[in-house]
């Protein structure tokens, strides 16, 4: 298991959008888990679209990506690089 804790710098925080696109990444590692923590002691599936969207996450708040299992370093590097591209949007 590994973790890294990044902030959340898009304009919009997880967004409908950005949160589609945080989940559509996270679904592609069939074999390793994806949670976040956020918001303290608050944890989410970073494969669902409704966790994701219900933590409610704005921009400049920070979160915790753990990744568990055989791709869980590459999936680890995937997620922060598009959290730090801010998901595309500019």
């Amino acid at each position: 298991m590994i973790s890294k804790k990044i902030a959340i710098t898009n304009i919009s925080g997880l967004h409908i959008g950005a949160s589609g696109r945080l989940v559509d990444e996270a679904v592609k590692y069939t074999n390793t888990t994806i949670h976040f923590k956020y918001g303290g002691d608050h944890t989410g599936n970073a494969k669902s679209m409704l966790s994701v969207l219900g933590a409610n996450v704005k921009p400049g708040e920070e979160i915790e990506l753990i990744c568990d299992g055989p791709e869980e370093e590459k999936a680890l590097l995937d997620l922060v690089e598009l959290i730090e591209t801010n998901f595309g949007e500019y």
